[in-house]
């Protein structure tokens, strides 16, 4: 991991054009070629970013990152104020708590609860940002991409569109389209995921704990 606060001003050339002016902001850069630019404010969303695969040319006064699509993010550097790099090693990953990863698994079990058809390819399928949920097909043999949340807000939908940009540059799943399932899920998430094109679904746990406790008493 490499961050520098510095004095910059921001470029992106790509499906539009967008700039940010001068001044003081953090640029990261991850072990995986990501780059991020934040603010001090504005919660936990970039002010932009590249997600890797891309490539990152560093010049004499500033930095231009390129990915596959011709689409780049200039990165003019006026002054740095401090750098520093560090490296983080392998992340074992999000634990969940046990209510979130008891629902993974259930509905690993019963994936047509979520959709009338879906058949389980894997739990945990690795991308290189991450695990999605549940990896399925559909009836129409499509790939579908499941991320599982007790209570579903913005953040969760963000996690998922990441994890559908990695799975639809894999050309055996593309296309792949996402769900996501919650106990609950706040309107501001349903309507970012409606954006999104990413499915909606709330589910059940309690019923679905009956089940699998009708299920463990049959004999």
């Amino acid at each position: 991991m490499r961050l520098i606060i510095a004095d910059c001003t921001v470029d992106y050339h790509g499906r539009l054009d967008a700039h940010l002016p001068r001044a003081l902001r953090l640029i990261m850069v991850k072990a995986d070629g990501c780059v991020a630019i934040h603010s001090d404010g504005g919660a936990f969303k970039p002010l932009n970013w590249m997600t890797s695969p891309n490539t990152i040319t560093e010049e004499e006064h500033g930095w231009t990152v390129t990915n596959p699509k011709g689409e780049r993010l200039v990165i003019t550097i006026h002054s740095v104020i401090s750098e520093v790099v560090h490296d983080l090693g392998i992340d074992p990953g999000l634990q969940k708590d046990g209510v979130e990863a008891h629902l993974q698994e259930l509905l690993a079990e019963r994936p047509w609860v979520i959709e009338d058809g879906l058949t389980l390819i894997r739990r945990e399928y690795p991308t290189d940002i991450g695990p999605v949920d549940l990896l399925c097909t559909s009836t129409d043999e499509s790939t579908v991409a499941v991320e599982i949340k007790r209570r579903g807000e913005i953040d969760g939908v963000e996690q998922l569109t990441r994890y559908l940009e990695r799975l639809n540059l894999d050309p055996r799943l593309a296309p792949v389209r996402g769900i996501f399932a919650a106990q609950s899920i706040s309107t501001q998430a349903k309507t970012l995921a409606k954006a999104r094109g990413i499915e909606t679904v709330e589910v059940d746990y309690d019923g679905l704990r009956e089940i699998e406790s009708d299920h463990l008493t049959l004999f």
